[in-house]
């Protein structure tokens, strides 16, 4: 039942992506638009993919940082495998990347699901602190097209903003109500929970992933790490920017149309569902056109950042994921050689 509930949900998440798509090409001019792609300068497409491989090594090694303080200590190419194989997962499964990369690390180098899942909470909230900067900055530098964006991105969903906060309010008393209650219930049978086996694992696994989520406190070198998250941005940015000199409609943009598309693109990579196809591709091409980019080139645009990246993220997670495996059989191989070996001794 579980599973085809799993299934069930995949599939719809799924059949989103396919209805935002078809709904961001239906109205489009296709010859146009492939005229745009015929036309695009795809040297600045290779400068792009070159800029995301450096940000995802500097991912890793970042990653790489947050952990050794817990005390464990992968390697930087196995911290790097983990990673682009979850990469690779949340293409096929949203959300799931995260628990592959933690489970692969474990395999490979004995690193705790928990500890490694409490990293990964860390790195997200970082970089959920990074996205709200480059929100501010850009309304500072696009105040009056990300204004409009928003407006009417927000305005045919809600009435009033009025009702909208009542009912955020609501939701909020009801959240703080329900976890009081929960937290009295067990305040009232905390020892009986503390004799039963599952709440002793609850409580080791939680306790692991705190550990995990606290490892950025207790960085060796925290200048280093922020350095590293500054440039993965700074590389998001100009892999947004320099795909704009690709195409003869989008190469006179600014900068400040960089920043634009690098906001709302990563809204739309965030959405749960595979890969953010559609909703990235629908939400970066009605942000071109609050630059009066025509939806054929801005489709276009979209497209060529969101292929070439999907193919880079699918060739080095394929090829992280055909590594991790043999590096495991090598290592089943010589585990049993030793195995025998300790076995003829005793004989």
């Amino acid at each position: 039942m579980k599973k085809l509930l799993s299934v069930l949900k995949y599939a719809f998440l799924l059949g989103i992506s396919a209805f935002l798509m078809w709904y961001a090409l239906k109205e489009l001019d296709f010859q146009r638009m492939w005229a745009e792609l015929r036309n695009a300068n795809y040297i600045w497409v290779g400068i792009s993919l070159v800029m995301g491989v450096a940000a995802y090594v500097s991912r890793a090694y970042r990653w790489h940082m947050q952990i050794k303080p817990t005390g464990y200590n992968p390697s930087l190419i196995n911290t790097y495998r983990a990673m682009m194989v979850g990469y690779l997962a949340n293409l096929v499964l949203p959300r799931m990347g995260e628990v592959v990369r933690c489970t692969i690390l474990k395999r490979t180098d004995k690193v705790p699901v928990n500890t490694g899942f409490g990293t990964v909470v860390a790195e997200r909230f970082i970089d959920m602190l990074m996205l709200l900067l480059a929100v501010g900055l850009t309304f500072l530098v696009e105040f009056d097209r990300i204004r409009d964006f928003f407006l009417g991105l927000f305005s045919t969903k809600y009435a009033s903003l009025e009702y909208t906060l009542s009912s955020l309010y609501w939701v909020l008393w009801v959240f703080i109500g329900a976890a009081g209650f929960a937290v009295l219930l067990i305040l009232k049978y905390l020892k009986r929970l503390q004799q039963h086996t599952y709440f002793k694992k609850a409580v080791s696994f939680f306790k692991g992933m705190l550990e995990g989520a606290l490892s950025v406190t207790k960085l060796e070198n925290q200048t280093v790490f922020w350095g590293h998250t500054v440039f993965v941005w700074l590389m998001y940015y100009c892999m947004s920017v320099v795909v704009l000199l690709a195409l003869p409609a989008t190469s006179n943009l600014g900068w400040g149309a960089g920043l634009s598309i690098l906001v709302v693109g990563t809204l739309g990579m965030a959405a749960p569902v595979q890969g953010g196809v559609g909703v990235y591709h629908l939400l970066v091409q009605s942000t071109l056109l609050l630059y009066g980019v025509p939806k054929e080139a801005g489709m276009a645009y979209a497209l060529l950042v969101h292929t070439s990246q999907t193919l880079l993220v699918v060739l080095m997670g394929v090829l992280s994921f055909a590594a991790s495996m043999l590096q495991q059989s090598r290592s089943f191989a010589a585990q049993r050689t030793h195995l025998n070996s300790s076995k003829h001794e005793l004989k």
